[in-house]
């Protein structure tokens, strides 16, 4: 069922991005691969003043925030759109990090200081497992608002709390900025209460296993379905996937930990405390479920979240796990194994990902402008069933266009060669007919050696099969 969390906006489960001596998203003989960043992501730093703060329109953007550090970005909006910034954090795996005091915090401002709406507050709760952490902040538009509604000047405020004993590391920073059109219309209200079931339902067990790889972070998610997965995840590392949940879905997921028979060594506790993570975002990195981290003793292991129906009217919900479930899209799931379970899983242990959607999908709201974020197409459903990050399908589908037009530029040229050869043979065989060949000419007398044989005729030292291109037999 869907559960509030036990600390305010709390965590959303590990990832392993990290600056370490290896490129983002590289895996290196006994470190889990790191967190990649998008590819069009742009630098920025951050300022701790309003007054040098740098602008940043919709897109991604890298930065890095330092323990107790707070930076502030501007952002332009209109007074019609609602503008989401997420904000990921992802230190190094082996970063020293403390439950529950370290995280991260970031907040949309207007020009006097006013907080626009609730803000996003992560912390970790992996037994003290460094991964990154991500949540949002929104400048939402609504009739039942008063303050936050003009166009002008906002300040995105991204802030990293600890103490003394977190460690003392910079953490690298990814900040997403999307925004949603305004509706043609009134907007639909809040569901009822009683409106859907929070039971969770069992998760789904038909159909075959497919294989799937799951990705760092956001930007190389895998696309699954619904059905049961099969996947490989290392201690210490995180692996990402989404699944596209329409209007008037309910997101059911299981992650399963494989048993093992492998025991652990002498005075090494079998028993891992926060083992297993399983957490949930919206299309715009928004936290929805942080299911708190499950233990695991050897035998098979599974964390459980269902989510409520999506809605444009849960915006206006006060339930932490509700108010995301706001639009339709790419929901995405991240799964987590603690370090510590190397004891058990030396080389990496085997996880099904079943998943479910429960609901048919309902016409969703009707947008001023195109929303393709906040959506799902047919073409969503067709990726999500082969488990193919976006990234790779547009790679592979740019690779199959640019050999489609090879091969018809190919074929263009090869009838434009015949046509030139045809043409050139009919041009020698008139000229011939009325002249007769030309002395030098193939065929004529001007240079030809007595007894020797014309290039390419049949006689003992030359094959027949020779012809243009080829080189003369050597004496």
């Amino acid at each position: 069922m869907v559960t509030r969390r036990t600390i305010r906006r709390g965590l959303a489960g590990p990832m392993a991005l990290g600056v370490l001596a290896v490129l983002p998203g590289v895996a290196t003989a006994d470190a889990p691969p790191t967190y990649a960043p998008a590819p069009d992501a742009k630098p920025v730093e951050g300022k701790a003043s309003t007054g040098s703060a740098p602008e940043i329109v919709p897109g991604t953007y890298t930065d890095s925030l330092k323990r107790g550090e707070k930076k502030l970005y501007a952002l332009d909006l209109d007074g019609s759109s609602t503008a989401y910034v997420s904000a990921v954090a992802a230190p190094a795996p082996d970063t020293k990090v403390e439950d529950y005091t370290d995280g991260l915090t970031v907040s949309v401002q207007d020009s006097n200081g006013t907080t626009c709406g609730p803000d996003g507050d992560v912390r970790f709760h992996g037994g003290k497992t460094a991964y990154p952490i991500a949540d949002y902040a929104a400048r939402r538009i609504g009739s039942d608002l008063s303050e936050c509604q003009q166009a002008g000047p906002y300040y995105v405020v991204v802030e990293r709390p600890g103490d003394a004993t977190s460690g003392p590391d910079s953490w690298p920073v990814e900040l997403h900025y999307m925004t949603e059109p305004a509706l043609t219309g009134a907007a639909p209200a809040e569901p009822g209460k009683g409106s859907w079931s929070s039971a969770t339902p069992p998760p789904p067990t038909e159909g075959a296993r497919k294989s799937v790889s799951g990705g760092t972070g956001f930007n190389d998610a895998a696309s699954v379905g619904e059905g049961q997965w099969r996947d490989r995840i290392r201690p210490g590392e995180t692996r990402f996937y989404r699944v596209p949940v329409d209007w008037g879905q309910q997101l059911n997921v299981s992650a399963e930990l494989s048993s093992t028979a492998r025991k652990p060594g002498t005075g090494i506790s079998s028993f891992v405390p926060e083992a297993l993570g399983l957490t949930a975002y919206n299309p715009a990195r928004g936290l929805v479920s942080d299911e708190s981290f499950k233990a695991y003793e050897g035998k098979q292991t599974a964390v459980r979240l269902f989510t409520a129906p999506v809605d444009y009217g849960n915006r206006f919900s006060d339930d932490d796990a509700v108010s995301p479930m706001r639009f339709a899209g790419w929901y995405y799931l991240e799964v987590s194994l603690n370090p510590d379970a190397a004891q058990f899983f030396k080389k990496g242990a085997d996880l099904t990902l079943r998943v479910g959607l429960k609901g048919a999908a309902k016409p969703g709201p009707h947008y001023a402008e195109p929303a393709a974020d906040f959506s799902v197409t047919s073409g969503d459903r067709d990726l999500a069933e082969t488990g193919r990050a976006a990234s790779e399908a547009e790679r592979s589908g740019h690779l199959r266009t640019v050999g489609y037009a090879g091969i018809g530029v190919g074929a263009a040229l090869l009838v434009g060669l015949g046509v030139w050869t045809a043409r050139a043979r009919r041009k020698a065989a008139i000229t011939m007919a009325a002249t007769g060949p030309a002395e030098g000419a193939p065929g004529g007398q001007g240079d030809r050696v007595p007894g020797q044989q014309p290039y390419g005729a049949q006689n003992g030292a030359q094959d027949a099969g020779q012809g243009f291109g080829s080189r003369p037999p050597r004496g």
